[in-house]
């Protein structure tokens, strides 16, 4: 299994990414984020991990989420084995799932936020994980899971956005995570008003923990007081 998420805020340009797999280090392979341009997951039975570089020059250009993916995959000629979820800056999603991938495969889509996996022991996992992002994250999360809003976020959206990822990675797994356990896992976040956040978790019996454990020490004071004083460019 190979399961992720990703999420731009187009108000602000913030983007992040989250995935689990029961593989070693996937933080090193599968998913990629650009503040201000978009996102993109790279997985499937066989990873490519060129695509972000594809999909990445092609949102600098101004290609929306779905010519950026066709670009990746038109150059792949075993694109049967991928899986790929690419996001644009204005939250537009579009996803290929490639014929050879393990079933179960699932993706969902919302304005602005978007879940993919594969080898999956149910669907309701890659549901689980996008509307357990929406609940702790909207202020509309009711509408915004039922469709009829897009979804809405409050102002300190960003300061809260780490421990949200981690607690939808939680609710997904606790659905039904890898087939083989889930091994590794990794959470990246660019923003303008801060620097990024880069955790990974390369082997774990338990990745939500580790997750939750590195988080601590980020938020820890001594630490922060090192983070705040990088540069945002």
């Amino acid at each position: 299994m190979t399961l992720s998420l990703v999420h731009c805020h187009p108000a602000t340009g913030t983007v992040a990414t989250i995935t689990a797999t029961g593989g070693v280090a996937v933080g090193g392979y599968v998913h990629h984020c650009w503040r201000g341009i978009g996102a993109c997951v790279t997985q499937g039975r066989f990873t490519n991990p060129w695509y972000s570089a594809r999909v990445l020059d092609a949102l600098r250009d101004g290609a929306t989420a779905k010519q950026a993916l066709d670009v990746a995959v038109s150059q792949d000629s075993d694109a049967a084995l991928r899986q790929c979820l690419v996001m644009d800056a204005h939250g537009r999603s579009s996803v290929h799932s490639g014929s050879e991938n393990i079933a179960e495969v699932e993706a969902v889509c919302f304005p602005g936020v978007a879940a993919v996996g594969n080898m999956l022991q149910s669907r309701d996992v890659v549901k689980v994980l996008a509307e357990r992002f929406l609940s702790v994250s909207t202020t509309n999360s009711g509408a915004a899971i039922k469709r009829s809003e897009a979804p809405r976020y409050p102002n300190h959206h960003d300061q809260h956005l780490l421990a949200n990822l981690i607690d939808a990675l939680d609710a997904a797994l606790d659905t039904g995570g890898d087939k083989r356990g889930t091994r590794s896992a990794a959470l990246r976040i660019e923003s303008f008003q801060q620097a990024p956040i880069d955790l990974r978790v390369d082997w774990s019996e338990d990745v939500v923990a580790a997750l939750r454990l590195l988080a601590g020490q980020f938020m820890s004071d001594d630490f922060q007081a090192f983070w705040r004083q990088l540069p945002l460019r």
